[in-house]
């Protein structure tokens, strides 16, 4: 097994990231999203054995994001420079960055650039994939084993949601290690985690992050990943494809590098708000799990893996799932503005709530019409 890089697979250059991925692109695992849906709710199929039919929003939905990013590059940038100085602290400059593909790999990528800006490091980076359920990938952490102390290893996503991912990790790497003796430090290093469950955080705001607003486009055009027996044998690592019919229309390159161009804009800020943020109580109290808990409950939701929070969370409902519904926190402002627009066109109610409500600005909730576990 040996790992992948752009331009061949992928499309984010090979120096940024190594996939520890299997190349599924000649396979087509595409399923209309109602049919996968209900294949999922109805436990016929897992998420992660098929890949949803990436869609790709229309020009003003384009327009948001290109909006979305210049507004809160320097914001983003900002939480890319205070997590690693974090990460750096914690493992030192021989950190390896494995990267939870694929919302975590364009927020590895970035930690990378601020190690090497600010630091003059040259952080290995590596992608590899966690399924919620099913763990992560095994053949993929013996290959770091094998090439890195694991004692060095960083862990790192884009955001926290309710903090499935998070115990999903710990859960992981704890049977990894008896298993295997190979024992992999279990922090998660996170640019947001408004579902407090990491104390490694750039921020704890919900706010868009850019690369949540798209999919494949946004993420070096590689498809989510793929656990299927049928692909997927005991030697090889986890699976993804390469969208390379997509390229006119990727804008990863761009969100990279508009928040790289605002790092000599933070450096400063970073500095002089790094040591407040180290001496803080950065304890997870979980509060996020409790509020979609309560959330389930109000709106007679039994299965919580339906209810989806934060910004990032929400709009992967609403590009990937069957949404149901929105709950839109009216002081979100216009860190909303394109969940509000995907909504629209996918004719789904938003509900304005309070923030005694929800402490994050939105939830997205999975059309629960495909199972048994939710009231109609």
């Amino acid at each position: 097994m040996t790992p992948l890089y752009g331009p061949d697979f992928g499309s984010y250059p090979a120096e940024d990231v190594a996939w520890l991925l299997k190349d599924l692109s000649g396979v087509e695992l595409e399923a209309p999203t109602e049919e996968r849906e209900a294949a999922i709710q109805a436990g016929r199929a897992h998420y992660a054995e098929s890949l949803p039919v990436e869609y790709q929003p229309g020009p003003a939905y384009q327009k948001l994001f290109h909006q979305a990013l210049d507004a809160s590059a320097e914001r983003v940038a900002h939480a890319v420079g205070l997590i690693t100085e974090l990460i750096i602290a914690e493992r030192g400059p021989d950190a390896v960055l494995v990267s939870l593909a694929r919302a975590g790999t364009p927020v590895g990528v970035l930690v990378r650039r601020w190690a090497r800006f600010a630091h003059g490091l040259d952080l290995p980076h590596y992608a590899v994939s966690i399924v919620r359920g099913r763990g992560i990938d095994r053949n993929a952490l013996r290959y770091l084993a094998a090439h890195h102390d694991p004692a060095n290893v960083m862990f790192v996503d884009g955001w926290t949601g309710k903090g499935a991912i998070t115990k999903e990790l710990t859960a992981a790497l704890a049977e990894h290690a008896a298993a295997t003796g190979d024992r992999f430090p279990d922090d998660l290093a996170v640019l947001a985690d408004p579902g407090r469950c990491t104390p490694l955080y750039g921020t704890r705001e919900d706010f868009l992050i850019p690369s949540a607003a798209l999919n494949s486009t946004v993420s070096g055009l590689v498809s989510r990943t793929v656990l299927n027996d049928e692909l997927i044998g005991p030697d090889d690592f986890h699976g993804a494809k390469f969208y390379a019919e997509l390229a006119d229309a990727d804008v990863s390159a761009t969100f990279l590098d508009a928040v790289t161009a605002c790092f000599p804009d933070v450096a400063e800020r970073v500095a002089k708000d790094l040591p407040e943020l180290r001496a803080a109580d950065r304890t997870p109290d979980w509060s996020g799990w409790e509020a979609v808990r309560r959330v389930g409950e109000r709106h007679g939701v039994d299965d919580l893996n339906l209810i989806k929070p934060g910004v990032g969370e929400t709009t992967r409902v609403l590009l990937r799932r069957v949404p149901w519904k929105v709950l839109a926190r009216a002081d979100a402002g216009a860190d909303l503005a394109h969940i509000r627009l995907l909504a629209a066109d996918r004719g789904v109610p938003v509900l304005e709530v309070g923030p005694e409500e929800i402490p994050y600005a939105c939830m997205g909730l999975i059309h629960p019409r495909f199972g048994q576990g939710a009231a109609q």
